[in-house]
């Protein structure tokens, strides 16, 4: 008998799946956890816009400075685009925290698209636009119409 005869297949098996399970539970946590982050930097860029000078280029001013401070300090992750992109999730989901536990399945990756699509047909309702003529403005945006 060998050392390896002594861990049966099934019994490796069943401790590598509590890893994997522990650690996709894990990944899944730092996720929602990270997703939350992402919206209150967003509500807070808002907030400080909104307070701020009343200059036009005071929030792109404000997004470039944090960009680079939070870089120096938690490195990558937080290019102006990214920043740019909190905010504009604090945007389109003003009441996150509450309609969370319905959406707290979906990654970061996967509120990116959807964020985007939402902020067009919000654009079209509110300015008497259909979809796809909202799409025009904003013609990277993946806006799909489904029929009923």
């Amino acid at each position: 008998m060998t050392d390896r005869d002594l861990v049966s297949p099934e019994f490796f098996e069943q401790v590598r799946s509590i890893l994997r399970d522990a650690r996709h539970r894990a990944q899944t946590s730092v996720n929602v956890i990270m997703v939350e982050a992402y919206w209150r930097i967003g509500q807070r860029i808002v907030e400080e816009e909104q307070s701020g000078a009343t200059r036009a280029d005071y929030g792109q001013y404000l997004i470039r400075e944090l960009s680079r401070q939070l870089g120096e300090e938690f490195g990558q992750g937080f290019s102006v685009a990214n920043l740019k992109n909190f905010r504009q999730f604090y945007a389109v989901f003003p009441e996150f925290p509450k309609s969370y536990a319905v959406r707290s399945q979906l990654s970061w990756s996967q509120y990116r698209p959807i964020m985007r699509v939402e902020d067009c047909i919000r654009e079209a309702v509110n300015s008497n636009r259909r979809v796809d003529q909202a799409k025009r403005i904003h013609p990277s945006q993946p806006t799909r119409i489904i029929n009923p």
